[in-house]
C-alpha cells in the first residue's frame, strides 16, 4: 500500500491509515495510549487532568476569506483541547518555511496567531523554525501542539440513548469558503471561513449542563464527526434535515461545486451530545456567545448502530462517513 492524499483527508481512508499507525505504535505506558483516537491525550498528573494534542497545518491558500493558516493553526489546537474539556494553557509552534517566503506574510500570520491566543487566554511558549531550499516546499507548514487542564474530561464516545445532538452553528462554512476562493467564485463576501477558538464557548456550555460527548467537525465535516461519535459510543443517531443550520450562500456554492456541505471541514463549530433535560439550557448558553448564535438542536441519540436523517420531504436516508474530504489541504 502507498500513502496518497486521501489518507490525510479525515474520512474512512484516513481511518485505515491511523489503524496501521496505532497498531505499530501501540503502547499503554502509565495508562496512556493511542487506541482511543481522541482529539487529544489525557495525562493524569498530581490529581489533575492534563490534556495534550498536536496538529499539522497545510492550508492552500494560506490566506482566505475569514482567516489564514496562522489562525487555523492556533484555533485547531485550542479546539482539540476544548473538545475534551481542556482549558488551553500553552501552545508550541513549529514552522517549516520555503526559501523566498515573504517576511511581511510571516508577520501577518504571527499577528493572526497572537490574536487567536488572546481570545482564550493561552500563550505560545516555545517553538522551532526550519527553512527549506527553494523548490523543496510550495508553502509554509505549521505544527502546533498544546496543553490544557480539564476539571472534567469529555470524550467523543459518551453518547447515550436519549441525548440531544447540538451543533454550535452553521455547517460547511470553512470548506466551502476555501473551495470557492480557489475556484475564483465571487459571492460578494457572503462566504467566509468560520475559523475561531472555541474554548470560551465550550466553557460556558460545560458550566450550564451535562455534556456527554463533544467533537469538532473538521476534516470530513459533520458527517464524519457524527458517525465517529456514534460508532465509538455504539449507538444510533437520528438527524432532522430541517433543523440543520446552513448559510444560504454556502448551500448555493456547495450545489455549484457538487459538494455535500455535510462532508466539508468546519473550523469553528462543535457537535455535542447532551443530556435531554439540559439541552435547552445549553442551547441558550451557546446562543449567548458570539460564536454560537446559530446553534441548533439537530437530532437525538437512539439505540442502534447507524446515523440516519429524516429528510424535509418525509423520507429517511443514511448519513455515511465520507471516504475522504472533497476539499484537500483545507486545514
Amino acid at each position: 500500500m502507498k500513502v496518497n492524499l486521501m489518507h490525510g483527508a479525515g474520512g474512512e481512508v484516513m481511518g485505515e491509515l491511523l489503524r496501521v499507525i496505532t497498531n505499530l505504535r501501540h503502547n499503554n505506558a502509565g495508562g496512556i495510549g493511542l487506541e482511543s483516537l481522541d482529539d487529544g491525550a489525557v495525562i493524569p498528573l498530581n490529581g489533575q487532568n492534563i490534556v495534550f494534542t498536536t496538529d499539522n497545518h497545510v492550508v492552500s491558500p494560506i490566506f482566505f476569506p475569514g482567516g489564514d493558516i496562522g489562525r487555523i493553526a492556533v484555533c485547531g489546537t485550542i479546539n482539540d483541547l476544548a473538545m475534551m474539556g481542556g482549558r488551553p494553557v500553552a501552545l508550541s509552534c513549529g514552522m517549516v518555511i520555503p526559501e523566498g517566503f515573504d517576511v511581511a506574510d510571516l508577520e501577518r500570520i504571527v499577528a493572526s496567531m497572537d490574536a487567536a491566543l488572546d481570545e482564550c487566554g493561552a500563550s505560545l511558549v516555545t517553538g522551532d523554525t526550519k527553512v527549506l531550499e527553494r523548490g523543496a516546499l510550495d508553502a509554509i507548514i505549521i505544527n502546533t501542539a498544546g496543553i490544557g487542564v480539564a476539571e472534567r474530561v469529555v470524550r467523543d464516545n459518551g453518547l447515550v440513548p436519549g441525548d440531544a445532538i447540538i451543533v454550535s452553528g452553521t455547517i460547511g462554512d470553512h470548506g466551502i469558503a476555501i473551495m470557492a476562493h480557489r475556484e475564483g467564485f465571487d459571492f460578494g463576501g457572503q462566504i467566509h471561513s468560520d475559523v475561531a477558538p472555541l474554548w470560551t464557548l465550550v466553557e460556558g456550555a460545560l458550566a450550564t449542563g451535562d455534556i456527554h460527548a463533544m467533537k469538532d467537525p473538521t476534516r470530513g465535516g459533520f458527517a464524519n464527526a457524527i458517525n465517529e461519535m456514534a460508532k465509538k459510543s455504539r449507538v444510533g443517531v437520528v438527524i432532522e434535515e430541517e433543523a440543520l443550520p446552513f448559510r444560504k450562500s454556502v448551500q448555493s456554492a456547495a450545489g455549484m461545486l457538487g459538494i455535500d456541505p455535510l462532508e466539508v471541514a468546519n473550523e469553528g463549530k462543535v457537535v455535542m451530545g447532551v443530556a435531554p433535560d439540559d439541552a435547552e439550557a445549553i442551547l441558550a448558553a451557546l446562543r449567548s456567545h458570539p460564536y454560537g448564535r446559530d446553534a441548533a438542536i439537530v437530532g437525538e441519540v437512539i439505540e442502534g448502530s447507524h446515523v440516519t436523517m429524516r429528510t424535509a420531504i418525509g423520507g429517511e436516508r443514511f448519513i455515511e462517513p465520507p471516504i475522504g474530504d472533497p476539499v484537500p489541504r483545507v486545514c
